[in-house]
């Protein structure tokens, strides 16, 4: 199927989010796609990531692995009314039109519904500057809905449902299989 980067931008590889973002990778490991979690606190060195030093041996592996990507998953919790600085730090760091040809989920969680406007105020905008082929509907979550256990993570049913939607829409724009008309009856699941 398709090759998928996600792009973890939580500061703390025990937050929520983070655990969120691996949960959306097995997801869409089982429908076959080859997902690769970049977890930029963990696996991109910090002096190589402030510096923009796409020379470093990481930076460029992960560099390339997105320019090989047909799909981003790009990840963050709300800060300051927008996403992470490791993450920024990322998309600074990234070639003019690093995701042109590519379908993008972007993905925030957050405190309250009111930082659901970071997708499209503070998140999209750069995925739209980077080129993005098309930016699937934006997933927000929120924090009270993401229960950290020790298998991964327990979804609020609300949450649980609006993840498995994000994904079945990012999956229809990889494949390339046409998505329903808004107001389209959408066949359920069995």
């Amino acid at each position: 199927m398709a090759t998928i980067v996600v792009l973890s931008g939580s500061p703390s590889n025990t937050s929520r989010t983070a655990a969120l973002t691996r949960y959306l990778a097995a997801l869409l490991d089982e429908r076959g796609h080859d997902t690769r979690v970049v977890n930029i606190r963990e696996d991109l060195p910090a002096e190589a990531l402030i510096g923009a030093d796409t020379g470093d041996p990481a930076i460029a592996d992960v560099v390339g692995a997105i320019h090989d990507a047909d799909g981003i998953l790009v990840a963050s919790a709300v800060y300051k009314a927008a996403y992470t600085g490791v993450l920024k730090l990322v998309l600074d760091l990234l070639p003019h039109m690093a995701f042109a040809g590519k379908v993008v989920l972007p993905l925030l969680t957050g405190a309250g519904e009111v930082h659901t406007l970071a997708l499209d105020y503070a998140l999209r905008p750069v995925l739209a500057a980077l080129g993005s082929y098309h930016v699937v509907p934006g997933l927000f979550v929120m924090d009270k809905d993401i229960e950290r256990t020790a298998d991964g993570i327990s979804l609020a049913e609300r949450a649980d449902a609006a993840v498995r939607a994000a994904v079945d829409t990012f999956d229809t724009a990889l494949t390339g299989v046409p998505t329903p008309a808004q107001g389209d009856q959408v066949p359920a699941r069995a």
